[in-house]
């Protein structure tokens, strides 16, 4: 196969890359994210973990990342995020083997199937507020039917660390987010 675009063939404009792993030591679900010299293209990527939180219970924002690490240097999430233009976004989805701590408690729920799927459930409604807030989605997209009744989320997502979760601050080269709010667009 040729690396050189055939005549008349179309260029990929790619927003998102998320690479999905589970991780073995650590609970919850938390993003790796890249580091960018553009502050504003830093801030930019911040958006989405955030909103993820905001939607998912067993996310948390406070082991969320952003590094360059020398020894993730081959990984899809540093290689694309050097690869592609400015406004693509590349992050590393980790989700824990074994459990969650839903914030304000101490108490570790263990995953399950279900418990997977919604989090697979809560990261597509949280491309569809990524792209409301950019304003991307302007009409109501038609309804679609419920396999089952979900209540609303009863919780709020926090930026404080819970113990025995976070990672964000624990290696230099790596900024957090976490005092700041979302960007206004």
């Amino acid at each position: 196969m040729s690396n050189q675009r055939k005549p008349g063939a179309q260029k990929i404009n790619l927003e998102f890359y998320i690479d999905i792993h589970a991780h073995s030591t650590m609970m919850n679900g938390f993003m790796y994210g890249n580091i960018f010299e553009n502050e504003e293209r830093f801030q930019r990527q911040a958006v989405f973990p955030r909103l993820l939180c905001q939607n998912a219970e067993d996310f948390s924002y406070s082991s969320t990342s952003f590094n360059r690490d020398a020894v993730k240097a081959g990984t899809g999430r540093r290689f694309l995020g050097g690869l592609l233009n400015d406004t693509s976004y590349c992050y590393t989805l980790e989700v824990s083997f074994y459990s969650y701590i839903v914030g304000g408690t101490t108490a570790a729920v263990p995953y399950t199937e279900e418990a997977y799927m919604k989090l697979g459930r809560n990261v597509a409604r949280t491309f569809l507020d990524y792209y409301r807030l950019n304003s991307l989605v302007e009409r109501p997209l038609a309804a679609t039917p419920k396999i089952r009744k979900e209540k609303p989320p009863a919780f709020k997502c926090t930026t404080q660390k819970s113990q025995g979760t976070s990672h964000a601050d624990s290696k230099p080269g790596k900024r957090s987010l976490k005092d700041q709010s979302l960007p206004a667009r």
